[in-house]
């Protein structure tokens, strides 16, 4: 074999192993890029799961206990409970 051979041949050789690592529909990048990606977004999936979670649980509490409600009418709507009770509201002067 002779010398121009060999550096076809290892010309080729190293063409086929870029095109490998690079050419394609996906490089290597893009498959890099794509892993870390989907890493975010399984972290973002977590996420909002604890939050539905914690929604959820908010949810049931509102619905069923008595004392949430309360709770909520009195700081958000700002009601009192019968006629023993009277709301003051400050007003900040302008």
């Amino acid at each position: 074999m002779s010398a121009l051979q060999r550096v076809i041949l290892w010309a080729l050789i190293a063409g086929a192993a870029f095109f490998a690592l690079q050419g394609g529909e996906y490089s290597s990048m893009d498959l890099w890029t794509q892993r870390q990606r989907k890493l975010k977004l399984e972290a973002r999936v977590e996420s909002l799961s604890r939050e539905v979670d914690s929604l959820q649980a908010m949810s049931n509490a509102i619905a069923k206990d008595r004392a949430m409600q309360e709770r909520i009418a009195r700081e958000q709507f700002g009601m009192v409970r019968g006629d023993k009770e009277i709301l003051y509201r400050f007003v900040e002067p302008k």
